[in-house]
């Protein structure tokens, strides 16, 4: 689990300069079918790592819900396991980013802060849900593949 979250932060962090293209969707799909609800343990050292990276803000309350979410949808939608489900699960999850972040804007602001604060990063939504739909369809198998021949092999 240790080295799944480290290359969780890593690929994320070697994809930083790009904005709103992040592997962290694809990988804890992944993760969430190999190791179902065990995959929370990877999300909170994730979290935990993100913030002693980047420091502690408002940032953190999202992701305290938002990729415990994710593991929430794929645990809903893993029987149907297709690279298109998992690609649309994707994108759905990326355009509706902003979204599940502004919602802890609602408790700062109120709903004109959460409101605005959603629209305005309506752009970078649809460029996070495209990207999510086009990495996930492109290396959903192949990163399978690699964790069948590392989890099978003794």
């Amino acid at each position: 689990m240790a080295l799944l979250t480290a290359i969780l932060e890593t690929s994320k962090m070697a994809m930083a300069a790009i904005p709103n293209v992040e592997p962290v969707t694809l990988l804890l799909i992944v993760y969430t079918l190999y190791f179902g609800w065990k995959t929370l343990w990877i999300v909170a050292v994730y979290i935990l790592l993100e913030t002693m990276i980047w420091g502690f803000n408002v940032w953190v309350f999202m992701y305290l819900y938002i990729w415990p979410f994710l593991v929430f949808l794929v645990m809903k939608v893993k029987r149907w396991d297709s690279t298109i489900t998992f690609s649309i699960l994707a994108a759905a999850f990326g355009l509706f980013f902003g979204a599940l972040c502004a919602i802890v804007y609602l408790f700062i602001g109120g709903p004109n802060l959460m409101i605005s604060w959603w629209i305005s990063g309506i752009p970078f939504d649809i460029l996070h849900g495209i990207s999510n739909f086009w990495m996930v369809f492109l290396l959903y198998r192949p990163v399978c593949k690699v964790m069948d021949h590392f989890l099978t092999k003794q």
